[in-house]
C-alpha cells in the first residue's frame, strides 16, 4: 500500500504550510489565526522516487476558543493512528513549550518512527535555536521554511530514507498507474446543507466533522473512495454564504477553495436542503456552476423532513415540481432526494453519477445532427429581426474536447450565413431539440455560431 506521513503538532506551528509545500499546490488554508485547520486533509507528495500521500492535521494539544475542538484531536488521533511515519512540527521562533512536551510523549506512544522538523528555520540565527529540540528526544531537527521552501529536499529525502522507498515501481503503484483517475466530484452547497454529513454517508464513517454550526467545514477536503467498484474523488467544500455575511478572513480563503473546487471537478454536487427550501444563494451556486460549464446534480438532502407525514410519491413529486421551477436553468441535471443523516439514497445518487458520465461519453451523429438541425430550422424558422431574411444553417458539428477530461462537455459549433441573427434564445430551443435525441443527463451543451467567411476577391 501507498505510505502515509502525517503532520501533526501544535496549533500555529507551520504544519498547513508545510502541507501545501510537500503537496505542490495551496490546498490546506493558512492564517495566523490558531485552529484553522479542523479536518484531516490528504494529498500525494510526488517530491521522492515514489508517490506517498501526506496528511494534515488540526492542531493538538492547545485549548483554543473554537468549540470544536474536541472533534478536530478525534480527527487528529485518528491520523496518528492510519500514518507510516509522523513529521512533528515545531516552531523555532517560540522554543519548546510544554504542549510540544506533552505532544513528544504521545508520539513516543505510538511506536510510530518520528521524523522532527523545526519549522520557521528561515535564517541563521533562527536555525541555531534549532539544537535545543534535541531535548525532546527524537535527534536533531530537520530545518525547514515552509514558507520559502528552505530545506524542503533535505526532509523529503529523510522521509524516502524512513518509509525506506525505493525507484523501483511496486505492483501497487503500477496498478494505481494505470487505472483511471478517480472521478473528482465536487460538493457544493450553502452552509448547513449536510455537505460533510453526505461525505460520511458515503464512506460509511465519521470522515469529516460535522455539527449544526454553520462554517464548520474551512478547507476543500479531498476523500478517495470507492464505490460499486469504482474510484472516486470526494471533494468537500466549505459552505458558500452570500458575501455580505462573510466575516473573517479564514472564511473568505474557504469561500475562495469552495470556487476552486467547482473548476477542477468532474461533476458538482449541489446539495440543497429541501426542507428548508431552495434559496436566492442556492440559485447563486447553480449559476456559478453554469458559467463554468460543469456537469451537476442536484441533490435534495433533509428528505426525511420534507413533509414527513405525506405519502412518499406525493413528497417526491412535490419536491420535483418545486425544484424545477425553482432551478429551471438547470433542467439537465437529475435530482435525486437524500436523507445523509438516515443514510437514505445514497445508492441512487451513485447511480445517477454514472448515468451522467456514461451519457457524456457518446456523441450524436454527424448526419443525424444536421438533418435534424436543418429540419427544426425549417419548420421553426428563426427571428428575421429588421430584414426579410433570416439565417441560414451551412452545417453544424460536434467538437470534441481537446483536454483529457472524464466527463466532456459537447460543444455544438454551427455555421451559418446572417450568424448575427442567431438569438440566444433560438440556441436554447436548439439545445432542447438536440437533448430530445440526446438526452446526456447533467451535462451541459454549449453552443456557438460561425458566420461564413467571405470570399476572398481574385486580383487581377
Amino acid at each position: 500500500m501507498r505510505k502515509t506521513v502525517a503532520i501533526v503538532g501544535r496549533p500555529n506551528v507551520g504544519k498547513s504550510a508545510l502541507f501545501n509545500r510537500l503537496a505542490g499546490m495551496n490546498i490546506s488554508i493558512v492564517h495566523d489565526l490558531a485552529g484553522v485547520t479542523r479536518d484531516r486533509i490528504t494529498a500525494e507528495c510526488r517530491r521522492g522516487p515514489q508517490v506517498f500521500n501526506i496528511m494534515d492535521t488540526g492542531g493538538i494539544g492547545a485549548n483554543t476558543e473554537d468549540i470544536l475542538t474536541e472533534q478536530v484531536q478525534v480527527e487528529a488521533a485518528i491520523a496518528l493512528d492510519v500514518a507510516d511515519l509522523l513529521l512533528f512540527v515545531v516552531d523555532v521562533t517560540a522554543g519548546i513549550t510544554t504542549i510540544d512536551q506533552s505532544l513528544a510523549q504521545m508520539l513516543r506512544r505510538t511506536n510510530k518512527p518520528v521524523i522532527l522538523v523545526a519549522n520557521k528555520s528561515d535564517s541563521e540565527k533562527r536555525r541555531l535555536g534549532s539544537g535545543e529540540f534535541s531535548k525532546i528526544g527524537f535527534g536533531d531537527a530537520a530545518e525547514v521554511s515552509a514558507v520559502h521552501g528552505y530545506g524542503i529536499d533535505d526532509l523529503v529525502d529523510s522521509i524516502v530514507e524512513k518509509l525506506e522507498i525505493t525507484d523501483e515501481e511496486t505492483e501497487e503503484a503500477r496498478d494505481l498507474r494505470l487505472s483511471a483517475r478517480p472521478l473528482k466530484l465536487a460538493i457544493v452547497g450553502r452552509p448547513n446543507a449536510g455537505k460533510s454529513s453526505l461525505v460520511n454517508a458515503i464512506m460509511g464513517q465519521e470522515r469529516a466533522i460535522v455539527s449544526d454550526i454553520p462554517g464548520t467545514t474551512r478547507d476543500s477536503l479531498d476523500v478517495h473512495c470507492t464505490y460499486n467498484g469504482k474510484h472516486y474523488q470526494l471533494i468537500d467544500t466549505a459552505g458558500i454564504r452570500k458575501q455580505a455575511k462573510v466575516e473573517d478572513a479564514v472564511e473568505i480563503f474557504s469561500i475562495q477553495r469552495s470556487y476552486a473546487a467547482i473548476k477542477r471537478a468532474d461533476l458538482c454536487l449541489l446539495v440543497i436542503d429541501c426542507a428548508d427550501g431552495a434559496k436566492m444563494q442556492d440559485r447563486k451556486i447553480a449559476q456559478m456552476i453554469v458559467e463554468e460549464r460543469k456537469p451537476c446534480i442536484l441533490v435534495m438532502n433533509k428528505f426525511d423532513l420534507f413533509h414527513p407525514h405525506a405519502q412518499q410519491k406525493d413528497r417526491l413529486e412535490e419536491l420535483a415540481e418545486t425544484m424545477r421551477r425553482e432551478f429551471f436553468f438547470l433542467s439537465y441535471a437529475p435530482l435525486v432526494a437524500t436523507s445523509a443523516k438516515n443514510n437514505e439514497n445514497v445508492g441512487k445518487l451513485f447511480v445517477q453519477i454514472e448515468k451522467v458520465r456514461k451519457g457524456a461519453q457518446g456523441r450524436i451523429g454527424t448526419g443525424v445532427l444536421n438533418r435534424l438541425m436543418h429540419e427544426t430550422i425549417e419548420n421553426t424558422p428563426g427571428p428575421l429581426g429588421r430584414s426579410p431574411q433570416t439565417f441560414k444553417l451551412l452545417y453544424v458539428t460536434q467538437v470534441n474536447e481537446t483536454e483529457d477530461v472524464s466527463i466532456p462537455v459537447p460543444h455544438f459549433v454551427m455555421f451559418a450565413n446572417r450568424a448575427a441573427k442567431m438569438t440566444d434564445g433560438y440556441l436554447r430551443f436548439l439545445e432542447s431539440v438536440i437533448r430530445k435525441e440526446w438526452p446526456a443527463p447533467g451535462v451541459p451543451f454549449r453552443m456557438s455560431v460561425r458566420g461564413k467567411q467571405p470570399k476572398e476577391k481574385k486580383r487581377k
